[in-house]
């Protein structure tokens, strides 16, 4: 077996996440039939045609960069995959029956954030699984925006503005993980409840980002939506701070002697799921 040399191809950051673990990273073969899916994989979509291409390298050339996994938790003798589906897909394609491997012995936020680091720095993910990724590790692992942004490399911003993708209606997160609008397109359309009819608007018209920009500001002006801040300031960011942190909309109505309403505003059963894990897993 031939030592990993950690800093070729992974990036510092899984170089990182190797280096945190403590184990032994060697490289060994394992059979193809022993290696399954990652369940915290936040890449669903395969590019076909750069699959293929990879196939065909893997053909030539084998596997030149070893994947990561570790053990199944349910099945004696199996992996799941924490990092390199990809290269696992390709080469049972390329009809190989042996695939070089990295074993680590890591929990479930380490698998997540391995997976979420490789594909992050691969601009693997479209816009909804890299923001689907982020939401999982807020819920499930009590990460923030801020431990985030410094885990990932981002700022904070961009975590915030990704977070923002998921309270779309669902037709229109469909439309971004089709690539029929970019997440630029989507990020004009949050909180709009007429999102669905301007995306369509979108697609059918091919406007740029620019253009879908002016359009959404010219529809709110015609049709008065332009909101003026009437709240105390204080309360405006409460509202905020809570959007940023859960992703769906929040209105805070507070009285005279300071007694009021909390609204959550959801637009399907999975950001109402969201909600309700949060409030079980806090309080």
């Amino acid at each position: 077996m031939n030592t990993f040399q950690l800093k070729k191809g992974l990036g510092r950051g899984l170089s990182s996440l190797l280096g945190d673990t403590k184990s032994k990273t060697n490289i060994t073969k394992l059979k193809i039939y022993d290696v399954k899916k990652n369940r915290l994989q936040p890449r669903k979509v395969f590019n076909k045609e750069n699959l293929e291409e990879l196939t065909n390298s893997i053909k030539e050339r084998g596997v030149i960069q070893p994947i990561i996994v570790r053990k199944d938790k349910s099945l004696v003798g199996k992996f799941e995959i924490i990092a390199g589906e990809r290269r696992w897909l390709a080469s049972q394609n390329a009809g190989l029956h042996e695939i070089p491997v990295v074993i680590l012995d890591v929990d479930d936020e380490k698998s997540l954030e391995f997976a979420i680091v490789e594909n992050v720095q691969r601009q693997d993910l479209n816009s909804i699984e890299e923001a689907q990724g982020y939401q999982r590790l807020i819920d499930e692992f009590s990460y923030d925006q801020e431990k985030l942004a410094k885990f990932i490399g981002k700022s904070r911003s961009y975590i915030a503005n990704s977070l923002r993708l998921l309270s779309l209606p669902k037709e229109v997160i469909l439309y971004v993980e089709n690539e029929k609008i970019s997440a630029g397109h989507a990020r004009s359309l949050v909180g709009l409840p007429n999102a669905l009819q301007i995306a369509k608007k979108i697609t059918e018209n091919k406007l740029s980002v620019r253009q879908s920009e002016n359009l959404v500001r010219a529809l709110k002006n015609k049709r008065n939506l332009k909101i003026v801040p009437s709240k105390d300031s204080n309360i405006l960011d409460l509202e905020k701070s809570l959007v940023d942190k859960i992703g769906i909309n929040v209105e805070i109505k507070n009285y005279k002697n300071n007694f009021g309403k909390l609204i959550f505003e959801y637009k399907n059963l999975e950001q109402l799921d969201r909600l309700i894990n949060i409030i079980k897993n806090n309080y």
